[in-house]
């Protein structure tokens, strides 16, 4: 027998309903006396935190990344096994804990022991699995690690805590803190869990000056690119006089490589409800959005169920918490579009218009949504709010360097052993982020470089590694911090091709409002088109081009910085200046030799068949989308030179590594 969460609706989002009386909640969140609390809900907070269980108890990632990997898969075999042992047990969907490459993740809590995580659990792993840890056997091979307890839970032996993972061990986790813990359709949980108290104790002992002032001296900054100091902001809409203010959270989230926003509203929406609600207030706002794409159907129900939670409650609506503030929350879908990430194009849409940006100033603070003084903050930005009110703004101001406070979250993928979301104290360093946390570079392979701040931001190489990750420090070597997307890259990745890459999205998602990002980055995407084209398929005009080009690709991205109407258009050129001042040598390499390191450029490689390994097999030739290759079957092959395009077919399906890649010379000839 399993037990499970009922849907209330065909949607799927959970019943509303608390497990608290509506006096009993509001008393739960009036009380500031610790010991009071105790004593009046002993019973439902040990079974809302799970302290201990009363029966086992499986928990389940079931965010993107996990449904990624296969854990609806899981999910339905533990059912199964459930079903089939006579089990009786709770089942518990949580969302992403942050380390993606070890989805599926399940967890085990049985009666009285500690909570155990483990790693890769497929739907064909978890009846063997599960039949284990109830035989009181733990799998070390599949062990993550186990949860701390107290005296009520005993621990597994031999089995280390979670927090000595060497991926948990170096972070710093407040926006992260509830995620892949607590169920995230549980408000209740969230409550359990310390939610929803410096809310209460926001609205009824601060007043919105004292609040902005609070967060001015914490030192938060905009963790969605910008990094512009967010009391500061919110102080400017506060000053600002209009019958209406708007609150709008910006959870486009358009940068490859970059989830951290998803993950966060799929492991604990309510953290970014309760920091909305706060800010709102800190504003003089009554009304707010939350601007989504919606390609994150998991993340957008997640928020659905949570506002229908907040409102049942009294924490959303009218007179919250009896204190006479009212508050609506609107969700808004976007389409996907990257310019929409910019606060003006992002007021557009949210208004029913084209997402187009426009000039500044006046800015959103003074005039923004509607023509009404407005504060857009990202996701991360907001869930760090309750944190920083419940610590303290010396706290907080505490944590991290000079000019830059508290965690930050990143978006670590690519090239590297343990991908996911990592959160660390500003002033980390590139090499533990890299190295320490996420595992260094599979496969023995050498590390390249990072690219960070997603397209507005720059590659950075070997030699600064130890870089302190901070806002400016990051400026000085061409990257920026951006909402966090980390992309490491290998020795295998060619650097030219990244900046083409970027380019090309840069270009497709420009809006066309202006001529410099319009026109000047379709330039620069075609100066960096030549530069991978091979001698087969090029004029003498054309190789005039590609030099001449060259000479001009450097003003020509001064010229986009520059003139360009908003920060996307000015920030455009950035990942060709830092791929040219790192990577110059590979640019050289390029355009002097036609040839790619990495043997990544399609035009720029060439393939031979080692005839004393070739048998003949004709899969190659089979293969080949141009025929280029020809031969008898169990006889050497050969590949016809002016008819190969590069692409690699045949090495993929070569069961005898035959095929191997050979370069150019300057006189048209064929070397290995």
């Amino acid at each position: 027998m399993t037990s499970t969460t009922q849907p209330a609706c065909n949607c799927g989002c959970p019943d509303a309903t608390s497990v608290f009386a509506p006096e009993e909640l509001e008393a739960w969140l009036a009380s500031t006396d610790s010991t009071a609390q105790e004593e009046a809900l002993t019973e439902k907070l040990a079974m809302l935190r799970r302290e201990n269980v009363s029966k086992p108890t499986i928990f389940i990632g079931t965010g993107t990344c996990g449904l990624g990997a296969g854990a609806a898969k899981t999910l339905a075999a533990i059912r199964d096994w459930c079903s089939s042992s006579d089990t009786d047990c709770d089942i518990v969907e949580v969302g992403c804990i942050g380390l993606c490459s070890a989805e599926p993740i399940m967890d085990v809590q049985l009666p009285d022991r500690a909570r155990v995580s483990f790693m890769n659990v497929t739907g064909k792993k978890a009846p063997d699995l599960l039949a284990s840890v109830f035989d009181g056997v733990i799998p070390e091979e599949m062990a993550l690690g186990q949860f701390d307890g107290d005296s009520a839970r005993k621990p597994w032996d031999g089995v280390p805590t979670l927090k000595e993972h060497p991926f948990f061990a170096r972070q710093t986790r407040f926006v992260l803190a509830q995620c892949g813990e607590i169920d995230p359709s549980s408000m209740d949980e969230y409550i359990a869990h310390g939610g929803y108290q410096t809310l209460a104790r926001t609205l009824r002992d601060m007043a919105p000056e004292a609040i902005c002032n609070a967060v001015e001296a914490s030192g938060l900054r905009g963790r969605g690119g910008g990094g512009f100091p967010a009391g500061s902001k919110w102080k400017f809409a506060l000053a600002a006089k209009s019958d209406q203010k708007y609150l709008i959270c910006n959870a486009d989230e358009g940068d490859p490589g970059a989830f951290m926003d998803r993950a966060i509203i799929e492991g604990a929406p309510h953290r970014l409800v309760e920091g909305m609600i706060i800010a709102a207030y800190a504003i003089g706002a009554s009304k707010a959005y939350v601007y989504i794409r919606a390609e994150y159907p998991l993340a957008i129900a997640r928020l659905k169920t949570a506002f229908a939670q907040a409102h049942a409650a009294g924490l959303l609506g009218e007179n919250i918490l009896g204190t006479g503030y009212n508050l609506d929350i609107v969700l808004k879908m976007g389409a996907g579009a990257f310019v929409c990430g910019e606060e003006t194009a992002l007021i557009h849409s949210v208004e029913g218009k084209r997402g187009m940006p426009r000039p500044r100033p006046p800015f959103p603070a003074v005039k923004g949504a509607f023509d009404k003084p407005t504060v857009i903050n990202n996701v991360e930005t907001l869930a760090n709010v309750p944190p920083v009110l419940a610590m303290g703004a010396e706290a907080f101001a505490a944590i991290g360097t000079e000019n830059s406070k508290g965690t930050k979250v990143f978006a670590l993928s690519g090239k590297v052993a343990r991908t996911g979301l990592v959160e660390v104290a500003m002033g980390t360093t590139i090499r533990e982020i890299i190295f320490d946390i996420g595992g260094g570079i599979p496969q023995d392979r050498q590390f390249k470089a990072v690219q960070m701040g997603g397209p507005s931001g720059g590659c950075i190489p070997t030699e600064h590694l130890d870089i302190e990750v901070d806002y400016d420090s990051l400026k000085q070597v061409g990257a920026i911090m951006g909402s966090g997307g980390m992309v490491v890259m290998d020795e295998e990745t060619c650097m030219v091709d990244v900046a083409k890459f970027f380019m090309d999205f840069i270009q497709r998602e420009s809006c066309g409002k202006c001529i410099p990002c319009r026109e000047g980055t379709r330039r620069m995407l075609e100066i960096l088109k030549r530069i991978t084209r091979g001698y087969r398929h090029e004029t003498e005009l054309a190789t005039l081009e590609r030099f001449q080009g060259i000479m001009y690709m450097e003003r020509l991205a001064k010229v986009i910085k520059d003139t360009s109407l908003c920060g996307l258009g000015q920030t455009a050129p950035n990942p060709v200046l830092s791929t040219l001042r790192w990577f110059r040598d590979e640019y050289e390499t390029h355009i002097y030799e036609r040839r790619c390191p990495a043997g990544v450029c399609q035009e720029l490689r060439y393939f031979t068949i080692d005839h004393d390994k070739c048998i003949g097999c004709t899969l190659c030739a089979r293969r080949c989308p141009t025929d280029a290759i020809i031969g008898e079957s169990k006889q050497a092959h050969y590949i016809i030179v002016d008819k190969c395009i590069g692409c690699g077919s045949c090495v993929s399906v070569c069961p005898k590594d035959a095929v191997v890649l050979c370069e150019f010379d300057d006189e048209f000839e064929v070397t290995a």
